[in-house]
């Protein structure tokens, strides 16, 4: 099947788990793929194995910490450098801690992974894809947003981490959805589709960079959890579906929409979010077309 040749889609955490099969998947569906990963050669490894496997030559890699803002902006500036068009960007890349860390930007690695990067790299790559219109943007969201609110006052979460890492987690995850909802809006009338995936709970290594007591319950926990096939199906289908043509603004599950907790629907809350995302990372409040 070659339904998606000619577009180039850029994928975070390509290198495994859902990203991986998200990125295999739609190299057999005859599309141009660049994964993201942090280890050159465990990057260029995954690159070569989708190729063989997809018979697909177009699959590249670029290399980045997407917890750290300048290479986030490297990320995008290398991205636009080699390839003129972008069609489908997938914020998949993200984490969870058992501990507070902070980033080499000062941020709470949590907050600064899966929201900031998000964030930016989008962004940074909007022109592109706004001139590549009907052009599509996929973040992976979690269930865990349900029950986690956003205290602006310590959105670093000095103040309170949460045992083991989940709350810091779950906020995240609802800041992907502020963001997919927020974006949504901002872009309507441009092309552009925004939408946000719950992928299940996945077996991946996903929850395994920690130690201890944390890592054995992932241990177990991955055990009942779907496979990275099933993960990656509706990411896949947003990406990729004719179907979807159009559909924007959506919270999805098993290529369902459904909805979202009470406080991703602030309406509030989403352009605040904005705002102070921007100002952290140094990018204008507005979108310019």
């Amino acid at each position: 099947m070659n339904e998606l040749e000619g577009k180039i889609i850029l994928i975070t955490g390509g290198t495994n788990g859902i990203g991986k099969v998200t990125a295999l998947e739609l190299a057999k569906k005859g599309a141009a793929v660049v994964i993201v990963g942090r280890n050159p050669e465990k990057t260029g490894l995954v690159v070569q194995s989708i190729k063989d496997q997809s018979n697909n030559s177009a699959v590249d890699g670029l290399i980045a910490d997407l917890s750290s803002i300048s290479e986030v902006r490297n990320l995008a500036n290398a991205f636009r450098q080699k390839y003129p068009h972008l069609h489908v960007l997938i914020n998949n890349a993200g984490g969870i801690f058992a501990s507070r860390q902070v980033s080499v930007d000062g941020f709470e690695y949590t907050f600064a992974l899966n929201h900031l990067a998000y964030f930016t790299l989008t962004n940074l790559l909007l022109n592109m894809l706004i001139a590549d219109a009907p052009s599509r943007i996929i973040s992976v969201s979690s269930n865990a947003h349900v029950g986690a609110s956003l205290d602006f006052s310590d959105l670093q979460n000095e103040r309170r981490y949460g045992v083991g890492g989940y709350r810091a987690y779950g906020q995240s995850k609802l800041a992907n959805l502020l963001f997919t909802y927020e974006l949504a809006r901002r872009l309507s009338g441009t092309g552009v589709t925004v939408n946000a995936v719950h992928p299940g709970a996945v077996a991946t290594g996903f929850g395994m960079n920690n130690n201890g007591a944390m890592k054995m319950g992932m241990s177990i926990f991955h055990q009942f959890s779907l496979t990275p096939e099933q993960g990656a199906d509706t990411i896949i289908f947003l990406a990729s579906s004719p179907e979807v043509e159009g559909i924007t603004g959506k919270y999805w599950n098993n290529r369902k929409t459904i909805a979202s907790s009470t406080q991703s629907n602030d309406a509030e809350a989403q352009k605040r979010l904005w705002v102070v995302s921007a100002q952290m990372v140094g990018l204008p409040e507005t979108i310019h077309n």
